[in-house]
């Protein structure tokens, strides 16, 4: 069993606060304690530097001399080679890396490059140049079919040191802020990162701790808030559910306890009652038996698996919109990879095999105008036969399709753009102000959009699964 560090802050800077050497020393012998095989720094940001690197493991070594010492980074800033090489020679018994062709930037530092720096020293790898290129080849080839999925990132970013946004996290931020229309806010949301983490009590950023942080900083910036309209407003604003969550105690206790008086004015505000202690000590058994026999009930006995249903019981929400799009679209996994995330232009011809004998020579004919609903027919050939696919061109809005805003009082609007995923209310019910009457979901970030005033609900102008965009009318309150 190893035991991990999640690591924040600079242990080479005593003006960094909390996280200082001996945090993590004391962290370390609670692990030790337990009974862990060994230990792992796991440094999500890329936070190390060369300087911190040996402080940190020198003196992990001098109290644990016996125990394997595991150190993981980012290239974020371009200094994580370095940073593993002092890992390495402070002690460190294995430090993580990436193939040259997937390194840098918020990926690992390379490995032929701490290969290449070792060579002819006391910590050779022995691993051979020459076998890297063969694989480094297939990764660089490999990385160019999911082009798509590039994050458009170009270089290395040093004010990581001040944002803290870990490796992981930051291409997938700046993906969201892309789709949250916030593209040119992204050096604000960085700051707002920064500033999020201390209003939330400056806590070690690791999956689900970071989402967290990234909700709040897009929100921020979303509806134009610092720290201290933050605190003022925190029993009414519409806060992300991860960031209620948080505070509630859902995914544990933060270094140093919770920020007050923002948490108690957040649960407060909601009726919300907080989680006692570690989260997962009251949580009840999950029943498998009865999921399987529930998921196979609504999907079919042949289509559901073990990991089905374990999928499903770690992320139901996924599980079921995975499920939905199967039901539209099949079984994809058999499609080539760049067929899948390259759609076909007219006059392209493929040869798709689906199973044992079975293969298909397809080729598009031509893509139909879009028709007032949206849709457009694509005429395909397939094995000499023609057919005619109807289907929905998301990239097109439509004429008129615009929404009305939120204007005075009594009017909820969305507090910016996404999916409606949730409505709470329907038209004759009465609601309290702070009331949640609907939520919505903006790319991972969920948050419920409260009452705006106290009465009755007269209109209610959305539907679950519409997009809004910031500020559209969702319903109307009378008081």
């Amino acid at each position: 069993v190893e035991g991990a560090m999640s690591y924040t802050g600079d242990v080479s800077d005593p003006s960094k606060g909390k996280y200082n050497l001996e945090y993590y020393l004391k962290l370390a012998n609670e692990l030790v304690d337990m009974g862990v095989h060994s230990l792992a720094i796991k440094d999500m940001a890329g936070l190390l530097t060369p300087r911190a690197s040996t402080e940190l493991i020198t003196a992990l070594r001098a109290e644990y001399p016996d125990i394997p010492i595991h150190v993981h980074t980012h290239d974020t800033a371009g200094s994580g080679v370095a940073s593993m090489l002092a890992a390495a020679q402070a002690g460190a018994d294995v430090v993580d890396s990436a193939m040259d062709g997937m390194s840098g930037l918020t990926s690992q530092p390379s490995l032929g490059a701490i290969v290449a720096n070792m060579r002819g020293t006391d910590l050779d790898t022995e691993i051979d140049p020459a076998a890297v290129g063969p694989l480094n080849t297939y990764w660089e080839n490999a990385r160019q079919i999911y082009a798509p999925f590039e994050s458009g990132q170009l270089s290395g970013s040093s004010d990581v040191y001040q944002h803290e946004i870990p490796g992981g996290q930051y291409t997938n931020l700046l993906y969201q802020s892309r789709q949250l229309g916030l593209t040119e806010k992204w050096p604000e949301i960085k700051k707002k990162y920064a500033e999020a983490n201390i209003i939330l009590g400056d806590i070690p950023k690791v999956t689900p701790s970071s989402k967290v942080v990234g909700d709040l900083a897009q929100f921020m910036v979303a509806q134009d808030l610092d720290a201290t309209s933050i605190l003022d407003q925190a029993d009414t604003l519409a806060f992300p559910q991860s960031v209620v969550q948080y505070l509630r105690g859902e995914i544990g206790i933060p270094p140093g306890g919770f920020p007050e008086p923002l948490r108690t004015k957040v649960l407060e505000g909601r009726g919300l009652e907080p989680v006692v202690g570690r989260p997962g000590a009251t949580l009840k058994d999950y029943d498998f038996e009865a999921a399987e026999e529930k998921l196979k009930k609504t999907y079919g006995a042949s289509d559901i698996s073990a990991k089905d249903v374990l999928s499903h019981a770690l992320y139901p929400d996924v599980f079921i919109d995975w499920k939905a799009f199967q039901s539209v679209y099949g079984e994809v996994g058999s499609l080539p990879t760049h067929l899948f995330l390259n759609p076909m232009k007219e006059g392209d011809e493929i040869e798709l095999q689906q199973g044992l004998g079975r293969s298909f020579l397809i080729k598009c004919l031509s893509l139909g105008q879009v028709k007032d609903d949206g849709t457009r027919v694509v005429t395909f050939e397939v094995n000499g036969e023609r057919w005619f696919m109807p289907v929905t061109d998301q990239t097109v809005q439509s004429e008129g399709s615009s929404r009305e805003k939120a204007t005075g009082p009594g009017a909820v609007g969305s507090p910016m753009p996404g999916v409606i995923v949730g409505m709470k209310v329907k038209v004759g019910d009465k609601v309290k102000e702070g009331e949640a009457v609907a939520s919505l979901s903006a790319m991972k970030m969920e948050s419920n959009i409260p009452a705006t005033a106290t009465g009755k609900i007269t209109r209610i102008l959305v539907n679950i699964g519409d997009k809004v965009e910031g500020d559209d009318l969702i319903m109307e309150i009378e008081e």
